[in-house]
């Protein structure tokens, strides 16, 4: 039977209709009956304006209608749940990825977090039965791994940047080489975070080349701080040069200045072993003479986000008391998180406690193994099909661009489905699986898979074949 010209809406559903569906009362425990009666809302205006605007477009009938409205009822839904945070499967092979949270916690981080979560004694001293410093074993641990006189963590690494250069150098200048003023993830910029400071930015020499020279000729009466900043993804090769950093130190302590170094990614021990390279370790920055450090806790050393201070006492005090401080300071899950990884790093078993380490610390051909073993266990498919192919990991986060992590890769490809299509698929299966996409193909690199991931990961390549 044709279709009128003109649109009866009398039988587009009305809101308190959807709701009685028994879609609708499940949806309800999902989002709470406010949220569901606005979903119902938009959904049945946009069946009324696509009734008016083409009424070709839709069935007429009241059922048709009802299913319509409930199916897009249901679909925003899912899509609102989509938008939280839930645990993915991280498969892209980068194991200090940004967009996927950076360094996922050990286990005893995770139990840390557990047991903070409730009262815990943040700021209290069991021993003693009184008012106690917040972190102060997080603090504590970190003076033993650096070698620092002191130490401090506040909530990010840009946070610590903004502390030291308020507190040590607002209303005078900072001084810092060209070629380190760099723009990490479209987030921190050095200039922006000294101009937020009150300090001055004195820029010397050249993008690639800059002498000590460069930095004595700048200081002056005003000069209130010497700045190094390490370059995190960003390196100049070829002819390029700077100062070493002892004689940085030699220079600013002879001029009566503090010397700043903010490190990134902070690297407790030397990773060079697992290809990790042109990275600073923090105890060797401390023992080279910079007065105060500031590095990443969610990065390479593999904890929760935090900006890590560690530095002479009396610069670190200086930070402690200012009013600052206590907007930037942690919580308590972030310094239980950090506590906990710290004493595997003291402890010396951090390549088989903390994730991030052990992650870079496998080799090829253990990633070979476990790919192969994954392949195999999926069983033979008709169409789709998985292959293993050599290919390389990253560190991410900023961290090691120049570095070469060798790895085996699982690639998929369907004859009658595209890689974008199948990535799809994996991204919104339950846990959603990130994977990359290289010449057609859907890679998989099981470098940053969790072993206990592995099971649900073989799941979702079953289903493909489905």
């Amino acid at each position: 039977m044709s279709k009128p010209e003109k649109a009866d809406l009398r039988h587009v559903p009305s809101v308190d209709q959807l709701l009685r569906t028994d879609l609708a009362r499940e949806m309800r425990e999902v989002v709470g009956i406010r949220k569901l009666t606005d979903i119902a809302r938009l959904v049945t205006a946009e069946i009324r304006s696509a009734l008016r605007d083409h009424p070709e477009s839709l069935a007429w009938d009241g059922e048709s209608l009802l299913a319509e409205a409930t199916r897009r009822m249901e679909a925003s839904v899912r899509s609102e749940g989509q938008r939280g945070i839930k645990a993915v499967i991280n498969a892209t092979g980068v194991v200090l990825h940004t967009n996927l949270g950076r360094a996922p916690l050990s286990d005893a981080a995770r139990s840390a977090i557990d047991q903070a979560a409730r009262y815990c004694s943040l700021e209290y001293d069991l021993a003693g039965g009184m008012r106690g410093r917040r972190g102060a074993r997080v603090e504590s641990l970190l003076k033993d791994l650096t070698g620092a006189e002191d130490a401090l963590v506040v909530n990010n690494c840009a946070a610590a940047a903004l502390l030291i250069l308020m507190v040590l150098a607002r209303d005078g200048e900072t001084i810092v080489s060209r070629g380190e003023l760099v723009e990490i993830g479209g987030d921190f910029r050095v200039p922006d975070v000294m101009a937020s400071s009150g300090t001055r930015m004195i820029e010397v020499g050249t993008t690639n080349r800059t002498h000590l020279e460069d930095y004595r000729r700048a200081i002056n009466p005003n000069t209130r701080l010497v700045m190094r900043v390490h370059p995190s993804n960003y390196r100049i090769v070829g002819f390029a040069s700077s100062p070493a950093r002892t004689e940085l130190s030699t220079l600013a302590r002879e001029a009566g200045l503090p010397l700043y170094e903010d490190a990134g990614s902070g690297q407790l021990n030397d990773l060079g072993k697992y290809g990790v390279n042109d990275e600073p370790v923090i105890r060797e920055i401390v023992e080279q003479g910079v007065d105060v450090v500031s590095f990443s806790g969610d990065k390479l050393l593999g904890s929760a986000q935090a900006g890590i201070i560690v530095g002479k006492q009396a610069i670190v005090s200086r930070l402690r008391k200012h009013p600052l401080y206590r907007a930037l300071r942690s919580d308590k899950l972030r310094l239980a998180a950090l506590e906990a990884t710290l004493v595997s790093h003291q402890r010396d078993v951090a390549d088989s406690e903390v994730p991030a380490i052990q992650m870079l610390a496998l080799t090829a051909a253990e990633i070979e193994q476990r790919a192969r073993a994954l392949v195999e266990g999926v069983g033979p498919t008709k169409a789709v099909r998985l292959e293993l192919k050599a290919g390389e990991s990253t560190v991410g986060g900023g961290a090691g661009p120049t570095s070469t992590l060798p790895t085996t890769l699982i690639a998929i490809s369907h004859p009658e489905e595209s890689a974008e299509a199948i990535e799809h698929r994996l991204r919104t299966f339950s846990p959603p699986i990130i994977s990359r996409i290289s010449e057609g193909k859907v890679l998989l690199d099981l470098r940053t898979v969790l072993q206990d991931e592995l099971p649900s990961l073989k799941t979702a390549l079953q289903s493909l074949r489905e």
